[in-house]
Order: structure tokens, then C-alpha cells, then sequence
């Protein structure tokens, strides 16, 4: 099979929920060596997953000194303990949607799960939305669920994440494939910080589930 390539959607949507706190340090340095001094004085530095994790990024994918800097450099830095679809635990990506219902029928999954995990009856969880210019070109598989079905697994990220930091240890730019929780959906997983540019925050989004029912609930929130 021959590998393509394709341009990520414009603009992209990220979903990430309002408890984390959307500025932070990487916001306001303006070099890399500033950078590691405030991280040492914030404590960042004693983590040791968080220390891990940002020697594994070359300085020149840091992302620094821009708005939503620190949105950015969160995907990365704190990874899901497991990993996610294409990347395992010891480093993060940034995982977003070609449009806002397929990042919210994403979100919402997840937030199913977690409410089955915790044996509650339903979760309601408010999340606020970013929007990004993902650069690069991203290998497509898009179409692929039939000839790739471990990549598409629902049961298992095992050899999707092997996929996946291979395509990160080549140099690519990431992976646009099809979304398992919206027909038609695309969603895009970037591999470079420095990739992610025009980032804006956006609407506000009020995700409701069932632990056991398949409808998701999305209000939008009023600003």
C-alpha cells in the first residue's frame, strides 16, 4: 500500500475541559532557557514525568511565548497514563476534529467511559473549545478501517500506538484518519508542538452522557 499525505482540516477543534486552567507558563517566556528557569521555580521540574517528557522534545518544538502556549505544551507533557489512539504514555500529542460535533461525539466517548469506569449512572462535564491551524502534511489513512483494523481497534491502541511513534520517530507530522464515534467525522493527531499555530480559544460546551445510552448531549454555553 502506498502511503498519502494530505493537509490537515482548517481550522481544526480541540475540546479540552474548563478545569484545567487555560493560561500557564509557557504563555509568558520568551526564551527556552527563561523556560526551563520558571519550570524549576514552578515546580514543573519535580515531576518527574513532566521532566521526562520535555527532554524528550528537541528545544526547537517547544512552544513558547505565544497565547495558548501552555494549551499546547500540556497535550504533550501530560500524557494519559496509557497513552491515547497514536502515541504511547511517555510523551503526549494534540488530538483534534475536522469540525466541533466530531470533537464532541470524541469527548463524549470518553467521558462515557469514565462514568462506567466510576459505576455512575451519567456525567456531565464542561469543556471549552480551541480552534488551530495544524501545519504539515499528515499521513492519510482515512478510508483505511477495513485493510488497517488494528489502527482502528476499539479494543486495544497497542499497535495503533506503535503506528503512531513510528510516524513520530520518521519526522512526520502526524496522522489524519477517520473518527470511530461520528460517521463522516475526521479527526487529526499531531505529532509537532510547533505544527499547532493560529490557536484561539472558542466556545464553551456543557457534554452530558449515559453510562449506558449512546446519546451524547451538547449545549453550548453562554459568554
Amino acid at each position: 500500500m502506498t502511503d498519502a499525505y494530505a493537509a490537515a482540516p482548517q481550522p481544526s477543534y480541540r475540546l479540552i475541559p474548563s478545569k484545567f486552567p487555560p493560561v500557564g507558563l509557557f504563555d509568558t517566556v520568551a526564551t527556552a532557557a527563561d523556560l526551563e528557569a520558571v519550570m524549576e521555580l514552578a515546580g514543573w521540574t519535580n515531576d518527574r514525568l513532566v521532566a521526562e517528557r520535555i527532554d524528550r522534545l528537541p528545544r526547537d518544538e517547544w512552544v513558547y511565548g505565544v497565547p495558548n502556549a501552555s494549551v499546547v505544551m500540556a497535550a504533550f507533557l501530560h500524557a494519559a497514563p496509557g497513552g491515547m489512539r497514536f502515541n504511547g504514555p511517555n510523551l503526549g500529542a494534540w488530538y483534534a476534529a475536522g469540525d466541533i460535533r466530531t470533537a464532541a461525539a470524541e469527548v463524549g466517548h470518553h467521558l462515557r467511559r469514565e462514568a462506567a469506569a466510576r459505576s455512575v449512572a451519567g456525567m456531565t462535564r464542561i469543556y471549552r473549545a480551541y480552534t488551530a491551524t495544524l501545519q504539515g502534511e499528515y499521513l492519510d489513512i482515512r478510508g483505511q478501517q477495513s485493510v488497517r483494523p488494528d489502527l482502528y481497534s476499539s479494543d486495544s491502541y497497542a499497535e495503533a500506538q506503535k503506528f503512531g511513534e513510528a510516524v513520530r520517530a520518521s519526522g512526520g507530522a502526524g496522522i489524519l484518519y477517520d473518527s470511530l464515534r461520528r460517521r463522516a467525522g475526521v479527526n487529526v493527531v499531531t505529532h509537532r508542538p510547533r505544527n499547532i499555530a493560529d490557536i484561539a480559544q472558542a466556545d464553551h460546551f456543557e457534554i452530558t452522557v449515559s453510562s449506558t445510552g449512546r446519546n451524547i448531549e451538547v449545549r453550548k454555553l453562554k459568554t
